[in-house]
């Protein structure tokens, strides 16, 4: 059986030729044309450390949601936010719930944390040990950070939190990481602070880099808890009148609505309360060039809401997990970096003012969809907006 290898280019992996070549390849091996994918305006020659193989492009549509007012302490203004997805109904969702926060006076965001972790794990012959290596950990805390800190210059090791189990050790080493995400300068920077670890502590001594309790790319009370990424709240009050002009619904029906929906949120075991904050975390996430699989932790929400005594509704979310970059990995990319430019996001000293656009943009449509949901016009907006059936 003739084998088959897909074709690469050791020299010029990303020049015409070898992209030229995928491309036949695919035809010969499937019959399957590539008219659409190996059409793009993209330089290929930007790609590595991207992509492997690459032979061509996914065109997702992107559509035009906002203005959201909002009231930062780093996302000041109104923005227009790029959204892609293939979900009809969604980018006319989440304007409408902008329209109604901008004529509320806007939503006011707040970063509370940043962290971004790699969690080893160390292995003893029983608990006093472990419970030993514990003490010293602390005890050398300064130290060990300085090693991490070798490794990056953007990245800094702030603690180091412990959790105990049989003969194990559990940590989670928490860093700030700049506008990177920092998946991988966290990697680096543990691995480099365990070598130290290793070479200067004076017993035996056997870890695993990743022990599964940074949950990368897995939703975790854990993290919830502690927060990976940015830990934002987005938060505003809506007059009752207002909500009801635009949205026809009334805020008390709106209040019983979330009640109920609190009972079934703990039922089933969610990730989070409320409606759907996947759906605007993953058409930013796909526009600006987010690691789109870090939605399995950044979607997650806590939805919290009062009736006021005279009948206005406080909304909130609080994303715990919010794992974004303004800088570095599929941020440069050609249109990646032109929906971060739509809003001001690209580059250094931006991942902040990301975070609240992003937290803004989730709390708009979770009070849309909230709101079409009991004032049931949800399935008739689907029908309406959202019939592109063969």
């Amino acid at each position: 059986m003739t084998e088959r290898k897909i074709p690469r280019d050791r020299n010029d992996d990303y020049g015409p030729a070898a992209i030229k070549a995928r491309q036949d390849f695919i035809a010969a091996q499937t019959g399957a044309a590539t008219e659409h994918t190996s059409t793009y305006s993209l330089d290929p020659t930007t790609l590595p450390g991207n992509i492997e193989n690459f032979f061509g492009v996914a065109q997702v549509p992107i559509g035009l949601a906002g203005p959201v007012l909002v009231n930062g302490e780093h996302a000041q203004g109104e923005f227009f936010v790029p959204l892609a997805t293939t979900e009809g109904t969604l980018v006319a969702s989440y304007s409408r719930g902008m329209k109604l926060c901008r004529e509320a006076g806007g939503i006011t965001t707040t970063i509370l944390d940043d962290k971004m972790q790699r969690a080893p794990v160390f292995s003893f012959n029983n608990a006093r040990e472990a419970k030993a290596f514990g003490l010293w950990l602390g005890e050398h805390f300064e130290e060990i950070a300085a090693a991490a800190q070798t490794t990056t210059t953007s990245g800094k090791l702030i603690d180091i939190q412990q959790f105990s189990v049989s003969k194990l050790l559990y940590t989670r080493f928490n860093y700030t990481t700049g506008d990177a995400a920092g998946q991988n300068m966290t990697g680096k920077a543990t691995f480099a602070a365990c070598a130290w670890i290793k070479q200067n502590y004076p017993e035996e001594l056997h870890f695993l880099l990743e022990g599964q309790f940074a949950t990368d790319k897995k939703t975790s009370v854990v993290n919830m808890l502690h927060t990976r990424g940015k830990r934002v709240v987005a938060e505003i009050t809506l007059p009752a009148a207002l909500v009801e002009e635009q949205m026809h619904v009334t805020t008390d029906k709106l209040w019983a609505a979330r009640i109920r929906g609190q009972l079934g949120a703990i039922m089933s075991v969610t990730n989070n309360n409320g409606n759907h904050s996947a759906n605007g975390v993953t058409a930013m996430f796909i526009a600006t060039g987010q690691d789109v699989a870090n939605v399995a932790e950044s979607s997650a929400a806590y939805g919290f809401s009062e009736l006021l005594p005279n009948g206005d509704f406080y909304a909130s979310i609080t994303l715990p997990s919010l794992i974004i970059a303004t800088y570095g990995g599929g941020t440069g990319l050609a249109t990646q970096r032109e929906c971060l430019e739509i809003m001001d996001c690209y580059g250094a000293g931006k991942v902040y003012k990301l975070a609240e656009i992003i937290a803004a943009t989730v709390l708009a449509g979770e009070l849309s969809l909230g709101s079409a949901v009991v004032a049931e016009e949800w399935v008739q907006a689907h029908d309406d907006l959202g019939r592109n059936r063969p």
